[in-house]
């Protein structure tokens, strides 16, 4: 399935998460909010099985394209977050869409990080499907790949993480 096929502009049903102030919405959607103690990091879990992590100051919002109440993707801005999705309750897939790229799965685990004009992405479970928005060649990766995505167009490479690069990532996200 392209990538470029899947991202549609949606509704909006969570406003950049960096205040408290900003758990009604997602409540209101399905999703609860938690602060980490100890930490900035924030836990999004949504009753249909999608649970994303965001580090501290992650410019982030839940999107719900299709209008049901449920989001089913996650516009990312600056920052990381860890995204878990449950197959066996989320059965028709998450995406996380950046401005360099989109990462799409249909039950998962698996890290996007944007900076500096760049979207790294990282898994740790199951397979990933990422490609530039407006490109309809994509990448599959699987547990412990990454790729960098930059805004050039260039063609994707996959590599396999070193574990000093991976745990760095998943240890700003709490695992």
């Amino acid at each position: 399935m392209p990538i470029g096929s899947i991202h549609r502009p949606g509704v909006i049903i969570a406003a950049t998460i960096l205040l408290w102030a900003d758990i009604a919405p997602a409540q209101s959607a399905g999703c609860a909010l938690e602060r980490v103690a100890g930490s900035s990091r924030q836990i999004m879990r949504c009753a249909d099985g999608v649970t994303v992590t965001a580090e501290g100051g992650a410019r982030f919002r839940l999107v719900d394209s299709n209008g049901d109440g449920r989001p089913d993707s996650v516009s990312l801005r600056e920052k990381a977050v860890l995204v878990d999705v449950d197959r066996a309750r989320r059965g028709n897939g998450f995406q996380v869409v950046t401005p360099q790229a989109i990462a799409a799965v249909r039950g998962t685990r698996w890290a996007v990080d944007v900076k500096n004009g760049t979207t790294s992405v990282f898994v740790v479970r199951g397979r990933v499907a990422v490609g530039r928005p407006s490109a309809r060649s994509t990448v599959v990766l699987a547990p412990g790949e990454g790729v960098d995505v930059s805004s050039n167009s260039g063609a994707l490479t996959v590599r396999r993480w070193p574990q000093a690069r991976a745990a760095a990532l998943l240890a700003r996200l709490g695992q």
